[in-house]
């Protein structure tokens, strides 16, 4: 029984930290053996991952999304193994290896190094990205993260991790060569450029701290068929339709597998050195804007007669608002002491809050449904409005990230890369690393959109200026800099370096393998 994925670490703390890896089977004697000879032997607890499987759609084995294989879902016999390794020396870096039996026959790991979390005060180099998806340039993007920065000591991670979370060979095996925890540990073979990618070895070293995007959110969980990312509906309509309360994240979506694969609830803050991390669940669906379509903005035609079959439009999955039970959290944390006193505050959601992209339009706020029906009742449409005036991020959101001194606001969802300031905060997104969905500056409008001042077709529509990189920004046709990168050859990432408090951008060209990486943005924090 081969390891399916090379150890991660998760969750350290002061004296300990997680060592999880995964494997096909059920196996037994899971361990880690570490230290200086790897003389102690921590045994590992170990679950089923339940909802991982494949579908017609997967690309693993000899098939290659076509239904070869499985033209039904099929469930794979995957295994979590955990083990804490504790009695650490804060910044002492411990050597370590998994081991795994089976039918007496050891599997094991390369050896690699483990440490605590470090303590306020370690100079700390941090990778900020998002949204790999399986995408063209996630394994040179962390390729050139490791020659270029070395051992980074975390990775924060802003959201879709995977495109369907509960397709198990997106994790681990897809035979694309680029799957998410391969091209984080170093294990990937993707042809790019004329070139082999191998991805960097970042997992084994360094903590990842992930947070909920909407491709970590699974739809509706009883259809036999397909792993299921889109068909899914408000926890209320499933209570409408008539779905008992055991049955409504089955019925409406869930988050099954991130929560099981990482160990983490959906919104949490860690101190790590001398950040203080907050991880919202702010994401809501995508849905198409084309009409005709169970979209954004109204129904299938075919779909009216049966709510079963709605989508909602694109339905927020978590509350923000002020006055949920998220946002009440958030407020005592941000009033906490461990927040107050970090000198370096940073918060990180998936959806954006300020935005040059597609995907920030329409407003982050509940949809409005609007039926219509005819003398006999019947539903002849269903449309879904969005008012900017009620877009929570700005409305509530902000408003209080601002008022307690968060530095960095980090997100995704747009794939591609622009920054902006308010104040003494900062808004980054990072995610250009396999496809992008554009940038829409003046003169380049957003389209279809509805008419109407809450829909704007260029710009932020919350507001701010972009900032134009400072080091080396890309120049487009006119001669001009420009405020963005969004390319499919061109990919990004951002390191946050505590011992200055810089974010540094760097941007390389992956049809020109051996040309060099380029900072083309730096920014600091300011001082607590």
């Amino acid at each position: 029984m081969p390891l399916l994925s090379d150890p991660l670490l998760l969750w350290p703390t002061a004296d300990s930290v997680r060592v999880v890896w995964f494997t096909e089977g059920r196996g037994e004697h899971h361990h880690v053996c570490a230290g200086d000879n790897l003389e102690r032997q921590i045994p590992a607890q170990s679950r089923r991952l339940d909802h991982l499987g494949e579908d017609a759609r997967s690309h693993v084995g000899e098939q290659h999304g076509q239904g070869e294989l499985y033209k039904h879902i099929h469930r794979r016999d995957i295994h979590r193994h955990e083990a804490i390794v504790d009695a650490l020396v804060p910044g002492e870096r411990v050597p370590y290896q998994v081991v795994s039996d089976v039918d007496g026959q050891q599997a094991s790991s390369e050896i690699y190094t483990l440490a605590a979390a470090p303590t306020p005060g370690t100079p700390l180099n941090i990778l900020l990205t998002s949204d790999h998806q399986i995408l063209p340039m996630v394994a040179a993007n962390l390729e050139k993260v490791a020659q270029t920065v070395g051992r980074v000591d975390a990775v924060f991670f802003a959201g879709d991790l995977v495109n369907v979370p509960d397709r198990a060979s997106e994790w681990f095996d897809d035979n694309r060569g680029n799957a998410f925890f391969a091209c984080l540990q170093g294990r990937a073979h993707y042809p790019l450029g004329g070139r082999l990618w191998r991805g960097g070895e970042i997992l084994q070293y360094a903590p990842i701290f992930p947070c909920i995007g909407n491709h970590e959110v699974m739809g509706i969980a009883t259809g036999p068929d397909a792993l299921n990312l889109s068909f899914a509906r408000p926890r209320q309509a499933a209570r409408d339709l008539g779905f008992a309360q055991d049955q409504l994240e089955a019925e409406s979506f869930n988050t099954w597998s991130y929560e099981a694969i990482f160990g983490v609830p959906p919104y949490y803050a860690v101190s790590f050195g001398d950040v203080r991390l907050v991880s919202l669940y702010a994401t809501r669906i995508w849905r198409s804007p084309e009409p005709g379509t169970r979209g954004k903005y109204g129904e299938h035609p075919e779909d009216l007669a049966d709510p079963k079959r709605w989508g909602y439009g694109e339905l927020i999955f978590e509350p923000i608002c002020a006055g949920s039970a998220q946002y009440a959290w958030l407020e005592r944390e941000l009033a906490s002491s461990a927040f107050r006193t970090a000198r370096f505050r940073v918060v990180m959601l998936h959806h954006p809050v300020h935005g040059l992209g597609g995907n920030i339009v329409p407003p982050y706020t509940d949809p409005h449904p609007h039926i219509e029906r005819d003398a006999t009742g019947q539903v002849t449409a269903v449309g879904y409005s969005y008012p900017k005036a009620e877009d929570v991020l700005i409305r509530d959101l902000q408003p209080l990230l601002e008022a307690s001194g968060v530095q960095l606001v980090l997100f995704g969802h747009c794939h591609l890369w622009n920054r902006f300031t308010s104040g003494a905060t900062h808004y980054l997104e990072t995610s250009n690393v396999g496809n992008t969905f554009g940038a829409y500056p003046p003169g380049r409008p957003r389209s279809p959109l509805p008419a109407g001042d809450d829909y704007q077709p260029t710009g932020d529509p919350n507001g701010l200026e972009p900032v134009i990189p400072n080091l080396a920004p890309l120049i487009d046709p006119d001669g001009k800099p420009q405020a963005y990168l969004a390319s499919n050859e061109i990919t990004a990432f951002s390191i946050l370096e505590t011992a200055t408090g810089t974010v540094t951008s760097y941007r390389f060209d992956t049809r020109e393998p051996d040309s060099p990486v380029i900072a083309f943005d730096a920014f600091g924090l300011a001082a607590l």
